[in-house]
């Protein structure tokens, strides 16, 4: 038997669609995720998502669906995390190509459904920003989640909307989300992270983190992104909830205006409309920004001094945890650097690691 779970935002949401996966359905089924390739640019400096074109070893499901096997490639300076989730994971991932607007996202959907004939389908987000408005301030990355949700709602299956921890993405307040959530499915736990624990290990998604540690019991508040992003991890946070579709699609606005485009030029013309900007615009000015950086090189030793300032900062802030992209960016180094700084970081001080999250503390420990 073979479910279909679409990761609405891409990245961690086709981490947690695997844990999702195995709490709802148990290990019986098969699940095919169909994902972006949309890293961000600690793993991918080339900004937005990437398609087919930019990958060698893929494998044709559907006309214009491929799957990422493990020995899929991207293509350089282009950076992926799928390949290596294939490898560790039992699932098939499949390529969102959004290069066609939501009419090509559609079109994907329906060949997969006709191919798979899958006993269910699921949209799945992480945090639940794809139940926004659109002119919410705090919303930061509107655009993937709202062509998922747009070529979903077109389907001619039906499609359960599936919102994991929310608020723990930092860009809708729970208190915003509460009169979206329908019904809790489930309350994820420790036991339900075990399937993606080695994923954990190494993948960069925050939001997704933040979720397997809410399950794991732990609890606080903590800071991610770069511009250090509060979340607060409550008992709320492991919660699975289902949202009603067609109101997610009334609510937000861009996922609204975005029925029949047919590039992703035309999506991200909409979005600047609405939302009053470009996720893709802002990866692309970072990008510039990143390449006129010098090269900084990981010294163990101002790492660690920087490290203590930085969480005397945060501890002064309320924060107790943080993320190790947090880290990575507030203390200037390198995205590439990330995994050398995380195993610094819990070698040095392994009692401040509170897997997948780093634990802030008043003095080291």
């Amino acid at each position: 038997m073979t479910r279909l779970i679409v990761a609405a935002g891409g990245g961690g949401d086709a981490v947690a669609a695997a844990m999702i996966h195995a709490a709802l359905y148990g290990d019986e089924d098969q699940a095919v995720i169909l994902t972006y390739a949309w890293d961000r640019l600690l793993i991918d400096p080339i900004p937005g998502p990437r398609g087919p074109d930019n990958f060698t070893g893929l494998q044709r499901l559907t006309p214009t669906v491929w799957a990422v096997p493990a020995g899929a490639r991207p293509i350089a300076p282009a950076g992926s995390t799928l390949p290596r989730l294939a490898a560790e994971l039992r699932h098939t991932f499949a390529l969102i190509d959004p290069r066609y607007g939501v009419e090509g996202a559609t079109r994907q959907l329906e060949e997969l459904v006709t191919h798979l004939s899958p006993a269910s389908i699921d949209l799945l987000d992480v945090g639940g920003d794809i139940l926004a408005r659109g002119d919410e301030p705090t919303l930061k990355s509107p655009l993937a989640d709202a062509v998922t949700l747009a070529a979903c709602c077109q389907l001619n299956a039906p499609v359960r909307l599936l919102i994991a921890g929310p608020g723990l993405d930092g860009e809708l307040p729970l208190d915003e989300l509460r009169g979206a959530l329908g019904p809790l499915i489930h309350t994820l736990t420790a036991k339900d992270t075990e399937p993606i624990s080695s994923v954990l290990e190494w993948h960069p998604s925050e939001a997704t983190g933040m979720l397997a540690a809410t399950a794991r019991g732990v609890r606080g508040t903590c800071e991610m992104r770069d511009a250090g992003l509060p979340v607060h991890l409550t008992d709320e946070g492991p919660a699975i909830h289902e949202a009603d579709l067609d109101e997610a699609l009334t609510r937000n606005q861009l996922a609204h205006a975005i029925l029949t485009t047919a590039t992703l030029d035309e999506v991200e013309a909409l979005s600047r409309e609405i939302c009053g900007y470009s996720e893709i615009d802002y990866e692309r000015n970072k990008a510039t920004w990143l390449k006129d950086q010098p090269p900084v090189q990981l010294d163990p030793k101002a790492v660690l001094s920087q490290l203590d300032q930085f969480e005397a900062e945060a501890h002064s802030r309320g924060v107790t945890h943080t993320t190790f992209r947090r880290i990575t960016e507030a203390l200037n180094l390198n995205g590439s650097l990330r995994e050398d700084l995380r195993q610094l970081l819990i070698n040095s001080r392994p009692k401040q690691y509170d897997a997948p999250l780093w634990r802030i503390t008043a003095t080291t420990e």
